[in-house]
Parts: C-alpha cells; sequence; structure tokens
C-alpha cells in the first residue's frame, strides 16, 4: 500500500500576495514538522527558506507540478502559534505578502537558513588532575592559587560572568592552569538568568500620581487592557514602567519594552541594566547579525526576562509575556516607512489583546489618535502631572526675532542668557533641527542654487569635510567655487546648520566648552556615549544637537534651552504638521531645570502670534491636543477618518502619475470612501525616481480596507503597473 501523498503551504519571501504549496517527500517525517518551522524549499532557480504556514490535503495546482520540500531546518517552531496568528493579522492589515512579513519578524541570519541555536557558554572547571592538586604545589603563584581554591569552591564550573566578579584579570592565570591541565572548558548552554534584586539599584519611592497609576496598572495585569500613561517630561513614568515589571518578574513573566531608537538613548539601556541585571536583553539595529540572533533566542529560549527593543522587537518570539510596554508611543520611528509599512506600536496593541496582557503607551506627548481614544474610553488615561522629585516645570517664553538684527541666527536676548547660565555654572542646550553648515549655496548674480540631481532638494554644505550632500538620497560632491549657471565665483552661503552654529558659538564664548550632538558627530560606535558622559561630568557647558536630543536625554544640570528656528515646523503640507512642532518643542523643552534649579525655554519666533505658539507657552499639551482635534473633525482627517496611500514611482518622468491615474479611472467606488488625487509627492522627485500618490480617506476602517480588497487587481494588474514600484501604505504618518 502506498503512502499518501501530504503537502504543505508555505510563505516565502517574495513579492508576491499568496503562499506556495510543496509536497513533503518520504524521507522527511510530516509529525516532526509543525505550522511555524523553517523549510528550504526550490523556488524558481533557486534554493529559498519559508516558513511552513499549513497542512493541506490537496494542492491548488496540478499534483506533477508540485515541486518537494528540500530539507527542514529546524527541530521545532521559530514561530508558535499565536505569533503565526499575529503575523497573518499584520499580512492582512497592510496589505502585504505573507512571505515578505515573516522574513520581516526573522533575525537575517535565520532568514538565511543558519541554524537557531543559542551560543554555547564557556565553564571553566578543575580537571582531574586539578582535583587531586595540592594547595601548595600553587603557594609561589598566588594568583593562580586563589583562583584554583576558587574553582575548588564552585565544583559545577564557573562562566565568565561569575569570573569576572571574582577578578577582573583572572585570564592570565586561567591560561596558565589551562596549559598545567589542572583546569578544563567545556561549553555548555546559558543558564537562565535569575534577578538577584539585592545586587542592583533599588526601586525609586512614588509620589502619590505614580502610586495610583501603578496600582491600576496592576489591577489588570492578568487581561487585556490598553493603558495611556500621560506623563510630563520628568515626571517618573519609567519608574513606573520599571515598578510594575518588577512585579511580572516576580511572577515570572516576560516584558517587552518598545523604544524609538536605543542608539539615541544610552541613557536609558543603562538604566534598565543597572534596574534589572542580566535578565535584559537587547535588541536593535546597531547589534551585528550574530548579536541579533543570540537576543532573539534569548527572548524564545526564556533566558532573557526583560527585552528592551526597537521597533522590530515587536516581533520577538516572547513565549512567556506578561506585558508590553511602549515608551514615546508618538513617536515616528514605530512606523516603518518601507517595504512593510507596519506601526510598531499598533501591532503591539493586536499583540497584546490576542495574548490577553496589559499594554502601556507612555508618552509626554501622546499622538492625537491615542489621545482620541483615551477620550472614548478605548485607551484607559493615567495622569502624571507633577515632575518627580518636585522639580517645577520650565518658564517657556517667545523671543520675537521679527525686524531684529541677528548674529548668524541668535538673537541678544538668547545670547546674554546663555551668558548668564554658564557663567552661574550651568549647562545650555540649544536645539537646531537641521545638521550641516548651510542648507542653501546661491550665486550672487544669477540666482542659482546647488541643487542634488537626483532630489528635488538643495545640497547641505558640511564643512568638516567640505562637501555638499543631499539629506534625503545622501549622495555627496566636491564643494564648488563657481556657479554652474554663470560660472560666477560670488557663492554665498544661506541659513544655518548645527556646524555653522557651533562655530558661530566657539567664537561668541571661547572659554567654553561645547559639544555637537546630531547624526554626523555620533556615526562611529560609542561616540555618543562618549559625548554623555562628558556632558554629565560637567565637562561641557554648551550643547547643541538636532531632535536627536529630544528623546529619553537626562541632563539635570541644563537650565537653559534655546530653540533656534522654530517657525520651520509651522507651515508643512502633511496635516499633522501642528501636531508634529507642538510635540517636538514640548519634548526639548523637557529637558530644562530636571533638577532642584528651574529651567528656561526661550523659543525664537517670527511668529509669535501663532495659535499654536500661543498654547505652547502655556505647556498644556491636553489643551493643545483637544485644539487639534476640533480641527481634524472639521478637516475630517484621523482619527476621525481612516487613511491609506497607494504610492507609486518610476525612473520615467510621468510613469508613477500615469499609472495611479489608470488605476483610480477604472476603481470601484465604495460606500464612505474618497479618492485625493493623484498627486505628486510633495518631494516629487527622491533619488533619481520620479514619485506620485493616491490617497484613500474612510470614515470607517472596515471601508478602508474593503476598498484595497475590492480594488487590489486593478492596483496589480494595471498595464502600466510593470513601468512603477508601487506600495500600499495603511494609516501613513507622513505625506512624503
Amino acid at each position: 500500500m502506498t503512502k499518501t501523498a501530504s503537502y504543505v503551504r508555505v510563505a516565502i519571501p517574495a513579492p508576491l500576495y499568496c503562499v506556495f504549496d510543496y509536497s513533503i517527500p518520504n524521507e522527511l517525517n510530516k509529525e516532526s514538522m509543525p505550522p511555524g518551522i523553517r523549510l528550504q524549499v526550490p523556488f524558481g532557480k533557486q534554493w529559498r527558506v519559508g516558513i511552513l504556514i499549513e497542512h493541506i490535503d490537496k494542492p491548488n495546482f496540478e499534483i506533477n507540478k508540485i515541486k518537494p520540500v528540500k530539507q527542514c531546518l529546524d527541530s521545532k517552531p521559530v514561530f508558535d502559534p499565536q505569533m503565526l496568528k499575529l503575523l497573518r493579522w499584520a499580512s492582512q492589515y497592510y496589505h502585504h505578502p505573507l512571505g515578505e512579513v515573516t522574513n520581516a519578524a526573522l533575525p537575517s541570519q535565520l532568514r538565511k537558513g543558519d541554524a537557531a541555536q543559542v551560543k554555547m557558554e564557556t565553564n571553566w572547571q578543575l580537571s582531574p588532575t586539578g582535583q587531586n592538586l595540592n594547595a601548595k604545589d600553587l603557594s609561589r603563584a598566588p594568583k593562580q592559587l586563589a583562583l584554583f581554591l576558587f574553582l575548588k569552591e564552585n565544583p559545577e564550573g564557573v562562566v565568565k560572568s561569575q569570573l569576572f566578579a571574582f577578578d577582573e584579570k583572572w585570564a592570565a592565570s586561567m591560561r596558565v592552569l589551562l596549559k598545567k591541565s589542572i583546569v578544563k572548558e567545556t561549553q555548555i548552554l546559558p543558564a537562565k538568568k535569575i534577578l538577584t534584586v539585592d545586587a542592583l539599584s533599588p526601586a525609586l519611592k512614588l509620589n502619590k500620581e505614580q502610586s495610583d497609576a501603578l496600582k491600576i496598572i496592576l489591577n489588570h495585569i492578568t487581561s487585556f487592557k490598553t493603558f495611556l500613561l500621560f506623563g510630563e517630561t520628568g515626571s517618573g513614568k519609567t519608574e513606573v514602567y520599571m515598578q510594575t515589571i518588577d512585579v511580572l518578574l516576580k511572577n515570572m513573566k516576560q516584558v517587552l519594552i518598545l523604544v524609538p531608537e536605543i542608539g539615541l538613548t544610552p541613557q536609558l539601556i543603562s538604566r534598565f541594566q543597572k534596574r534589572f541585571g542580566d535578565t535584559l536583553a537587547v535588541s536593535h539595529s546597531g547589534l551585528n547579525d550574530s548579536e541579533r540572533l543570540q537576543a532573539w533566542l534569548a527572548a524564545k529560549e526564556n533566558t532573557a526576562q526583560v527585552i528592551l527593543g526597537t521597533r522590530s522587537a515587536v516581533f520577538l518570539p516572547c513565549p512567556n509575556l506578561g506585558a508590553i510596554i511602549v515608551d514615546e508611543e508618538h513617536d515616528l520611528s514605530f512606523k516603518q516607512q518601507d517595504s512593510f509599512r507596519y506601526s510598531a506600536r499598533d501591532v503591539a496593541i493586536r499583540r497584546a489583546h490576542f495574548l490577553n496582557i496589559p499594554i502601556i503607551l507612555g508618552s509626554a506627548t501622546p499622538s492625537l489618535e491615542s489621545m482620541f481614544n483615551a477620550r472614548n474610553n478605548k485607551y484607559q488615561m493615567l495622569r502624571l502631572s507633577q515632575r518627580a522629585g518636585g522639580a517645577e516645570k520650565p518658564l517657556i517664553q517667545l523671543i520675537d526675532i521679527r525686524a531684529q538684527k541677528l548674529n548668524e541666527g541668535l538673537s541678544d536676548a538668547l545670547v546674554k542668557n546663555i551668558e548668564l547660565e554658564v557663567q552661574n555654572n550651568k549647562q545650555v542646550l540649544l536645539f537646531l533641527n537641521r545638521r550641516g553648515f548651510t542648507p542653501t549655496i546661491l550665486c550672487h548674480d544669477c540666482g542659482w542654487t546647488a541643487q542634488c540631481t537626483r532630489c528635488d532638494a538643495r545640497l547641505t554644505y558640511h564643512s568638516r569635510h567640505n562637501i555638499l550632500r543631499c539629506h534625503h538620497c545622501g549622495s555627496e560632491q566636491a564643494m564648488i567655487h563657481n556657479c554652474f549657471e554663470c560660472n560666477s565665483k560670488e557663492l554665498h552661503h544661506y541659513g544655518q546648520g548645527t556646524e555653522k552654529l557651533e562655530s558661530v558659538l566657539k567664537e561668541l564664548f571661547p572659554n567654553y566648552n561645547i559639544a555637537r550632538i546630531d547624526r554626523d558627530t555620533t556615526r562611529r560606535k560609542g561616540s555618543l556615549e562618549k559625548t554623555l558622559i562628558e556632558i554629565n561630568s560637567g565637562k561641557v557647558q554648551i550643547m547643541i544637537g538636532t531632535q536627536m536630543l529630544a528623546k529619553g536625554h537626562h541632563f539635570p544640570n541644563v537650565t537653559l534651552v534655546g530653540i533656534i528656528e522654530s517657525d520651520q515646523g509651522l507651515f508643512g503640507a502633511d496635516f499633522r504638521t501642528a501636531e508634529r512642532l507642538s510635540q517636538l518643542i514640548l519634548q526639548v523643552s523637557g529637558r530644562a531645570g530636571r533638577a532642584e534649579s528651574r529651567g528656561k525655554v526661550l523659543i525664537q519666533t517670527h511668529h509669535p502670534d501663532n495659535p499654536i505658539m500661543q498654547l505652547i507657552v502655556k505647556q498644556d499639551y491636553q489643551l493643545i491636543s483637544e485644539n487639534l482635534l476640533s480641527e481634524r473633525q472639521v478637516t475630517q482627517f484621523p482619527p476621525y477618518s481612516y487613511l491609506a496611500i497607494l504610492r507609486a514611482e518610476a525612473t520615467e518622468t510621468n510613469a508613477a502619475m500615469d499609472y495611479l491615474l489608470d488605476v483610480a479611472g477604472k476603481t470601484t467606488k465604495t460606500e464612505g470612501c474618497s479618492l485625493l488625487g493623484p498627486m505628486p509627492a510633495p518631494m516629487e522627485k527622491r533619488a533619481g525616481r520620479y514619485r506620485a500618490q493616491l490617497i484613500i480617506n474612510a470614515m470607517q476602517r472596515e471601508h478602508l480596507h474593503f476598498w484595497i480588497t475590492q480594488n487590489f487587481s486593478q492596483i496589480t494588474h494595471s498595464k502600466l503597473v510593470r513601468k512603477v514600484r508601487w506600495s500600499i501604505d495603511i494609516d501613513p504618518q507622513e505625506v512624503l
């Protein structure tokens, strides 16, 4: 009797909106191939690594065309049923191929087919020779003797962390003992790290608002609920997170904490490490492939109980997850801006719902969507209105710079305030959200400006390397000295970036140390950490930075924050412009006066009467959000409606617009949906491609997805589709 053929459906990383059927050859055991494991399968002329989605009795194609699976790569699934459920939901919600979604959730080494194997740990213990050795034989080598006695006290052996705790200079003595065959070393699986609270930093005393928030969270610690922890900068949100984690760890649960950009907030990592020690695993793009795989495995094997990561960490496999925390939930970094365009915050909420666990969204300036959901009781708001430790809110003042003489962008009032603070041994932070030296090189004779040849953008001059750089596509060229149009040498620099501001301040304050923090000065690994140490040690008196400085940094000696060009955020094309501006200014303002001395924030503006500026001065984000929500309700933009953007780009000038016009002209109308466009993108040409977009606005989320599903065939099979690259962006955070 012949064996009945068996088949599987496999998700393969390819831009195709389907899964693929394969047969299971006789040499593979079907029973040892559960959904969620990786399979190596033939795909065209290549071999690909895919995820087994389900077993089927009958394939969708002719049996003689079905290819067999080559090999099974795992003994147990890399995705458990709950994670597979989440990934399938994400694929459907964001209308993205399941194979690319599952691929994005894996470390790169697992995508390539490497083994999902925990890195072994070296264990040192006495050999039979060492066990029979008399300690007197090592009396003339005191360091070797001390290490020998330490190993004798630990007959099961010791690992590197134990040896460093014993003696930081243990390695030389260990090499000698190994050479004498007194010690042997073996490779073992790393032990699960147990939290030893006594050896770590203690919990801080909570004020009443923090204590009340913690009690409410703990009352719902075993069920799904979304909390919006709306706390002023410096109000102690992180301590509420940590004391929630303390309770979950005692109940042997894992906790996942998502943060916008770990590389920009080394202080946050340090604080979590001091509190939770070896139970912490960190996952972010700054790690190499091996380190990311080990963090992934530590989460999956439950050897890490506290997992801190950036956007992609939302897909880390945590089998014993007890809660999710999303810090700075409003931050744009949580939204993937290309390929699989998911929102880590929204995926985290869905994951918590599937697992029936609580999720905490924290921010001093929550997104309007979250404020709207709290107003409608979809989220429970927990308010922290006071700064922790009794620190006062900073005083915010506007400096009207209309008709004023400026010194390279600096008003006299701001310069005088800087001088006063540094003379009193305080620190100053100056915020300018534009890096480089000058953003515009202009010919005084004919008006020509230096433009990027690949983008509709001007080139920025960077004086340190004497180059012109495009901040959109990254292309660079040597500094020019003659106009490309008229050959004139009258090239003038207009505007300023952080480089220029730094040079001006060095002239104004030659006796004080100045540190610039932007992506140009923090490219090297460890450079940001080094600068932050210098700042907190008092070696630096004046800091200059971009929005990197707005995210989670604690500078207790900063008493003055100066915002140089606040107006650049007032008149953007995106309907979220006012929201982003108020969030950014209030986040930067929160760096001032976080200790005993009250801080001051000075905002230079040409528009002091602008309603948003007036609201910012009041420092009442609740009031700001209510005003902005009223505007959104009138315009019927999110959160009062739901958006998707069909984007297209092409190397030919009109191809993207022609494609979208063809799609828009042939789509089926859907109740409650309206189309805006198609139209060129605000920056039509970027990185050598011409871009256009079609916006779908729906009054109900279901209507939005129905429109996409109903018209998906037209989107994918338009006669012009081969000339473009297209994508669908659900809940876009930027109208690029």
